[in-house]
This record gives structure tokens, C-alpha cells and sequence, in this order.
């Protein structure tokens, strides 16, 4: 204490000031965890992905709720989100429940589609091609029914909307579209953003029976068939000797 009372003029008066991270920070910072302040992180993960943790307490106990990642949620709206998020928590209600009403009414299926492709698919595929057609066909079948619905509105009624018509007719197509259709719901539903089963479960009860699918072998040209005949001849174990029984058969069958 100085001689009149007051606090020495080296150290700052009052609640020590918070720190805060810069749009710089927030592109550049390497793995880990920054504050922000006010229970705010961003969390830098190995891989690079960036996104943002909010440190809570609501009704007694401590929680981390995910705020989006950095390329859907600014530094500003992460920090209007945290302060809207614990003003809740001071008033005794439910941060979590809050967050996720704002994701709900905000993402639609074909955002929630693009999301799952650039967080799921290309990280992962081997070729840009398999990338392109993964998109592609959800553009095509998927998105003219409900790429403009909240993703926690698609239904089963929706499914069947967009696989009856190329369910018998394109069968593999079919196939592909349904797999794509799961993945991005269950995704979906992990990060909170629908409820309750997959739609896509259960939705062959309600489409007609695919048609078994034949595969046919390339016909031997007849020509081939002396020098054929002549590897058999040279190729010891008894299913040469089959080969060469069966295909004798057939000639003598044949009137040859």
C-alpha cells in the first residue's frame, strides 16, 4: 500500500482482464485448446479441424457443449452464442437443449449432405471420381425431394419418394442412394440434429422387390476352343480333367 491508501500503481485494479483471441489466432493456431474467456475454447484438433467448445455450468454441473466449427461460426458469432448460451444457464435452464434448437431450424439436408462429403467422404476417398458420384447422386434423386428441408423434418415418406422411382428401375443406383441417405441421417442424429430412428431403416417394406440380378459368363469363340482343350491336356489335377470331360460332352451332345 502506497502512504494515502491506495493500491500500488504496478499492478491493474479489480477482476484481472480475460483473455481473447484474435481472427489471426483462430486460422493459424496449431493443435490444442485456446481460451477465449468466459468458459469459451477453440479446439484445434491433429488433423486441423477447428471448431468451438463452450465450458458451462448448468443446474449444477459442468458441461462442454459444441458450438460448430470455425467454417460455419465466426469468433463473433461463437462469442454471441456463449453469452446467449450462459445467460440461459444463469437463469436455470438448459443450454444444450437451446443450442440444438438453433442447429435444428438452421441446417437443411442437402447442407447437412455437404457436410457429411467434406467431413466424411473426401478426407477418406481414394479417388476425386468416387467423391464426385457420392454428390452427384444425392443431387439427382435425394435433394429434389428434400435437400431444402430442416434435416430433422426428412421422413420416411421422403425416402420413399426419392428411391421408389429408381428402386426396380435402377436397382445399384437404388442401392447407392439408400446407403447415402443413412449415412447422412445418422450422422445427423449424432450430432444432434434429429431424433428417433433412421427413416431409412424398414423402407424396403414399403418398395416393390427388386428383380434378382443374373450374371452371365462370356461365351468360349469356338475357335479358341482347340487351344483351350490343349491347356487342359497339359495341366494336371482333376479338375482339368473335368473341364476337358464336360466340354466333350457337350460336343458329342451337339452331334459334333
Amino acid at each position: 500500500m502506497t502512504d494515502d491508501g491506495a493500491a500500488p500503481s504496478g499492478k491493474p485494479k479489480g477482476r484481472h482482464p480475460e483473455k481473447k483471441l484474435t481472427a489471426a489466432q483462430v486460422r493459424k493456431a496449431g493443435p490444442g485448446r485456446y481460451a477465449d474467456g468466459g468458459g469459451l475454447h477453440l479446439v484445434v484438433d491433429p488433423s486441423g479441424a477447428r471448431r468451438w467448445l463452450l465450458r458451462i455450468v448448468a443446474q449444477g454441473k459442468r458441461r462442454d457443449i459444441g458450438l460448430g466449427g470455425v467454417q460455419t461460426v465466426t469468433l463473433a458469432d461463437a462469442r454471441e452464442k456463449a453469452q446467449r448460451l450462459r445467460a440461459i444457464a444463469r437463469d436455470g435452464g438448459i443450454p444444450l437443449a437451446e443450442r440444438d434448437k438453433d442447429k435444428r431450424t438452421a441446417l437443411t439436408f442437402e447442407t447437412a449432405a455437404r457436410r457429411v462429403r467434406s467431413e466424411q467422404i473426401v478426407p477418406h476417398a481414394k479417388n476425386g471420381k468416387h467423391v464426385d458420384q457420392w454428390l452427384t447422386t444425392l443431387k439427382n434423386y435425394a435433394f429434389p425431394v428434400a435437400g431444402a428441408k430442416p434435416v430433422d423434418a426428412v421422413d420416411q415418406a421422403d425416402i420413399l419418394c426419392i428411391l421408389a422411382p429408381i428402386w426396380t428401375e435402377k436397382p445399384e443406383t437404388a442401392r447407392r442412394v439408400r446407403q447415402r441417405l443413412r449415412l447422412v441421417l445418422d450422422w445427423a442424429r449424432t450430432a444432434g440434429l434429429r431424433d428417433g430412428i433412421n427413416p431409412v431403416e424398414g423402407v424396403e417394406m414399403g418398395l416393390s422387390r427388386q428383380k434378382a440380378r443374373t450374371t452371365h459368363f462370356a461365351a468360349l469363340p469356338w475357335h479358341d476352343l482347340p487351344g483351350v482343350m490343349a491347356k487342359f491336356a497339359a495341366t494336371k489335377g482333376m479338375g482339368a480333367l473335368a473341364l476337358r470331360f464336360a466340354v466333350l460332352r457337350v460336343l458329342a451332345c451337339a452331334g459334333q
